[in-house]
Formats: structure tokens, C-alpha cells, sequence
């Protein structure tokens, strides 16, 4: 039988992603790994590996496969019924929580696995922070990494705003469906697996941001703040929507690679 150095490197996968896995697989820390690559591989442990392996070498995201990612130091459950949280979401995070009042109220449209009401929840014990979806599924994991790590976040089963008359909030964040049904993209590495009602948003990508931006005019207290995360190209659209719908001091602001990725808006009212 191998020992572990040698079975992580016929692997063929990146070092990090083979150690987690083969780890994953032993039912050991990463770090008992480390200290005993030398050790030879039981062949019960060598087969539990070679399948989590050989799911990665099939393309299946990480994320899915050890049904967890690291989101703003939190460990959130994911499963493919919900997006995997990426690190340019974070600024939108930062950008909702700068601007909840204290004691504010916040929902968060088309949560999927929480990751931003329940990361607001987490740094902000004083907001009230409400999620939705249409997915109960999503809904589902929504409400197993609140119960984790922000046990004050209510879930609601909800089409956008569908299941939310007369509430108003001070802040409405989302990360929404932006890509363009036809967008080759949708083929290709992780979003091949991730659910293509949190992806996909008609021809060009903008369909249900303009529901949301519509909608959310009733839903927002007077001053209060609307952003959400768009495509690499939907900058200008994004602000133009905004301005023709009523609201004011938009902005558009770059994610940390320089591509212009959340919109902001203050509802007059």
C-alpha cells in the first residue's frame, strides 16, 4: 500500500485540496497528515480518499464535496442547493453593515446559505436581521448556519418580497441571479454544479435585479439603503436602474480585483 505522500500526489490535485479531502476521508486533522505522510495508507482509508479524490478530479467543487467554505472567518454549511459564498461578496457585507443604523433592521434577499445575514448577524448583535428565499432547500442550510453562528437571523420562506407585507427595513442587501441565461460560463467549472435559479436571470442577466430594485421601494424605511451584487458589465446598468427608479446618492463600488461588483442606493421616500 502507499503511504500518504505518495497517495496525495498521485492525486494530481493541488496539495492543499488533496490534503483536506484525504483528510476529510480518514476522518483525521489535516495537521495529523502532515505528521505522518510516511505512514503507509490502510486500504480502507486509501478507497474513502480515492472517492473523495476522484470527485474533485471530476470537477465537483470542494465546497460541496467537504459541504462547508470558510466565509468571513465563518465555517458555513453548503450543499449544491445553495451558491458557494465567494470572497467578492464580502464587500457587500461591508458595504450593508456600514450602513445599518444601530439597532437597525436588515433582510437579505435570496439568502441561499445565509452567508450574509447570518455574517451581518454574527458582527452586529444588535441588528435585526431577517433572510429569505424561495428555495427550501437553501432556506434549509440558511437556518442550520444561523442556528451555528447567529441564532437572532429570521428565515422566511419568500419569493422576493412575496411573503413580506408592510415590513420595511433600513437595509435591503442581496446578492441576486445575475448571469445572462445564455452566458457559456454557466458550462463551465464550479457553476456547472451550483443551482441555476441563484445563477441564471434572462438575456442579459438584470431580470430579477429589477424586481428587487422595483420592489424594494416599498420595503425600505425613508433613507433607507439598497445594495446588492451585480455581473462584471452591469455597473452602469445597475446605477442607471436605480436613478430612473427614485432613489438616490448611488454608487457603484470595485471588488478587491478592480471589477466594478456592488451597487448602492438610498431610498428617499
Amino acid at each position: 500500500m502507499p503511504n500518504w505522500r505518495e497517495l496525495l500526489a498521485a492525486s494530481g490535485l493541488p496539495r492543499l485540496e488533496a490534503q483536506l479531502l484525504a483528510a476529510r476521508g480518514a476522518g483525521v486533522k489535516r495537521s495529523w497528515l502532515l505528521a505522518h505522510e510516511a505512514d503507509e495508507v490502510v486500504p480502507e482509508a486509501a478507497l474513502a480518499v480515492g472517492a473523495l479524490h476522484a470527485r474533485r478530479q471530476a470537477g465537483e467543487p470542494i465546497a460541496y464535496i467537504l459541504g462547508e467554505r470558510e466565509f468571513f472567518g465563518l465555517e458555513l454549511a453548503v450543499t449544491p442547493d445553495v451558491l458557494i459564498p465567494r470572497p467578492e461578496t464580502e464587500l457587500l457585507v461591508e458595504l450593508a453593515r456600514a450602513h445599518l443604523p444601530e439597532g437597525g433592521r436588515l433582510l437579505d434577499i435570496g439568502t441561499g446559505s445565509g452567508a450574509i445575514a447570518v455574517t451581518i448577524a454574527h458582527m452586529r448583535a444588535d441588528a435585526r436581521v431577517w433572510a429569505c428565499d424561495v428555495s427550501p432547500a437553501a432556506l434549509a442550510i440558511a437556518r442550520l448556519n444561523a442556528a451555528r453562528h447567529a441564532p437572532q437571523v429570521h428565515c422566511v420562506k419568500s419569493d422576493l418580497f412575496a411573503a413580506l407585507p408592510g415590513e420595511r427595513f433600513d437595509v435591503i442587501a442581496s446578492n441576486p441571479p445575475y448571469v445572462a441565461s445564455s452566458d457559456p460560463h454557466l458550462a463551465e467549472g464550479d457553476l456547472r454544479f451550483e443551482p441555476k435559479l441563484a445563477l441564471e436571470a434572462g438575456p442579459d442577466g438584470m431580470a430579477v435585479i429589477r424586481r428587487i430594485a422595483a420592489d424594494a421601494r416599498q420595503h425600505l424605511k425613508p433613507g433607507g439603503i439598497l445594495v446588492f451584487e451585480h455581473g462584471h458589465d452591469q455597473g452602469a446598468a445597475s446605477r442607471e436602474l436605480l436613478v430612473v427608479l427614485g432613489y438616490d446618492s448611488v454608487n457603484d463600488y470595485n471588488d478587491l480585483s478592480s471589477i466594478p461588483r456592488v451597487c448602492v442606493g438610498r431610498w428617499k421616500g
